[in-house]
């Protein structure tokens, strides 16, 4: 017992220790107080939550809760984010000074303030410092690290978030995400310089605003880019848009000005920015039709076919369709391979002879695979996330001087043409309003479209989702059991297995050595079946949510009935992910059904 309580008291003068330290350096009132209450009422609950674990700046840069502590987004945490970045681009950047920082954000509570914290580090230490007068999609920034020649950039937000959170994105010098071993510099910069900078004598004013430009750039490129459509004089399609209470608004509204294409029909209650998300508590369009409720009910009253709706920072975007007597919201897959079949067609009908390309996912749907191998393009696989899909693709463009016409992952996230290497929903927006209007003139609407793919390649049937696991001992455990010692299962139920690729150990079957193509990670849990009867499917650990996820694809045969593809693809996955996960067993939980 009393070493118990020794151990108790080591661990709570620790809490307090760390506490002490962060009413030393934070300056803000707002966070001392809560730490100061936190302290003099001995929540010692709460200040472990606080304090027991630091806040990660990985790949995806941070992104958190808001509130005081070493382990939430709070301005002390935004400067010693932006001190390690500083050091480690002055480091790795060539004439880093003179290249400079681009810097965006959000219409979250506090973007602007750390973006303004951001700004002073970079000042402070002699970086040619730009920043976005006002509030901009998360695409921008992407677009002017390019533009700009910066040495970096950051984005202040929490994307899709609940609105109690915040984020801080980095991107690399190329204006793609930044990967490892950048990361882990970043990181190491961060921890070594924790103590905060004086800031008091900073000029912000120092800043230059490069909004007028940027949007002037991103424009003018955007219609070199993307597709070439004339609208015509009496369009038979009307859409209506969605920012989802976010920054979108403005700027696709401006873009479809650019392409000549009809204004969208607005959702008012949604349309302007409002960190209180009040009509979508979890402001993401790709959890289904409750999220685009307002938008349909916008749609109905004006006799609209068609929805397009960008998550609050617009580097997202979902699309629904009037069919029937309801509305089908179509998923990133099938969006990418809408997006992949015009690009090519446009391509193809420009006459352009520079090899072209597309770049998917993992976890992505194969379909522009198939597509690939009929009509000649080549296709690239990557990890999940964008920081391997944007780097990938510009690695080919650099090297092979290939032409890009889309990159995707699953998660409704795009890039079209290579005027940037992060995903943009406000170019994809135009690129699905022109694609409705263009073959509303033909006859038939973006499902018939899709249907007209299936048919040619074939179907592709998909059962994407997750579930809830909030212990990451038993995320290991389950992952484990799959692994079984070594010995992986190669049956489940009728359906044999083909080969399998563990990224998380290093193994892949499907290869002469054994040796997966794609980088491995053992703090990563992923492991990919692949069928017999050519069914893949992947089961991973999230890395940014208490998420199991799955991704199953059955590609059917040209000529074999969807509901008979579907129906394989169900009886399936219910066998490999009753054994493989035992969800009842191990307590974990669906996501609630719409």
């Amino acid at each position: 017992m009393a070493l118990n309580n020794y151990i108790k008291k080591t661990e709570m003068d620790y809490l307090y220790e760390q506490a002490a330290l962060w009413l030393k350096w934070d300056k803000t009132p707002e966070t001392r107080k809560e730490i100061e209450d936190l302290v003099a009422s001995k929540n010692e609950e709460e200040l472990k939550k606080r304090f027991c674990k630091r806040i990660e700046f990985g790949t995806a840069g941070l992104r958190g809760k808001m509130c005081a502590g070493f382990n939430c987004m709070n301005n002390l945490i935004v400067q010693q984010a932006s001190q390690g970045l500083a050091l480690a681009v002055e480091e790795l950047v060539q004439n880093a000074h003179e290249k400079g920082v681009v810097i965006g954000y959000d219409g979250r509570y506090h973007s602007k303030e750390f973006a303004a914290i951001t700004a002073k580090v970079f000042i402070s230490k002699g970086f040619k410092t730009y920043l976005f007068s006002t509030l901009c999609p998360t695409p921008w920034t992407a677009f002017a690290v390019g533009y700009l020649k910066t040495a970096c950039g950051v984005m202040v937000t929490a994307s899709h978030n609940p609105k109690a959170d915040n984020g801080y994105k980095v991107y690399w010098e190329n204006g793609c995400q930044i990967i490892e071993p950048i990361d882990a510099n970043i990181a190491s910069k961060i921890h070594s310089n924790l103590e905060p900078w004086d800031l008091s004598n900073v000029d912000i004013s120092k800043v230059i605003d490069p909004l007028a430009d940027v949007s002037a750039e991103y424009y003018k490129q955007m219609m070199l880019t993307i597709p070439h459509f004339e609208c015509p004089e009496q369009p038979k399609v009307k859409y209506v848009y969605t920012a989802m209470h976010g920054v979108g608004s403005k700027y696709v509204q401006d873009a479809f000005k650019t392409a000549k294409l009809p204004q969208p029909i607005l959702v008012p209650l949604q349309n302007e920015p409002d960190p209180e998300f009040p009509t979508v508590p979890f402001p993401n369009p790709e959890e289904g039709k409750g999220a685009l409720k307002c938008s349909i009910e916008v749609a109905e009253a004006n006799g609209a076919t068609v929805i397009i709706a960008n998550d609050p920072d617009a580097d997202r975007l979902s699309v629904a369709v009037k069919s029937g007597n309801g509305w089908r919201q179509f998923t990133g897959n099938e969006m990418a391979n809408l997006i992949a079949d015009w690009t090519y067609n446009k391509y193809i009908v420009s006459g352009d002879k520079t090899p072209a390309f597309m770049v998917r996912s993992t976890v992505s749907s194969s379909f522009i695979s198939k597509m690939g191998e009929v009509e000649g393009f080549d296709t690239y696989e990557t990890l999940t996330g964008f920081k391997w899909i944007g780097n990938k693709a510009k690695e080919i463009v650099d090297t092979q001087h290939k032409k890009l016409l889309m990159a995707y992952e699953e998660a409704i996230g795009f890039v079209i043409g290579n005027m940037s290497y992060d995903k943009d929903g406000v170019r994809a927006a135009v690129c699905f309003a022109a694609m409705a209007l263009e073959y509303a003139e033909q006859g038939f609407n973006l499902e018939d479209r899709l249907n007209m793919l299936y048919e040619k390649y074939g179907y592709f049937a998909s059962n994407n989702k997750y579930y809830f696991c909030y212990d990451p001992k038993l995320m290991e455990k389950i992952f484990n059991k799959m692994r079984n010692n070594g010995q992986y299962y190669w049956k489940f139920g009728k359906y044999a297995v083909k080969s399998i690729r563990d990224l998380t150990v290093g193994i892949d079957t499907a290869q002469p050595d054994k040796k997966p193509l794609l980088p491995v990670s053992a703090s990563t849990q992923m492991i990919t079946y692949t069928f017999e009867n050519g069914c893949k499917a992947t089961l991973r650990g999230s890395g940014t949510e208490p998420k199991l996820k799955y991704y199953i694809e059955l590609p059917g045969k040209k000529g074999v009935k969807a509901e008979d593809v579907i129906a394989e693809l169900m009886d399936l996955s219910h066998e490999l992910l009753q054994a493989s996960l035992e969800p009842e067993k191990n307590g974990l939980i669906p996501p609630k059904a719409e």
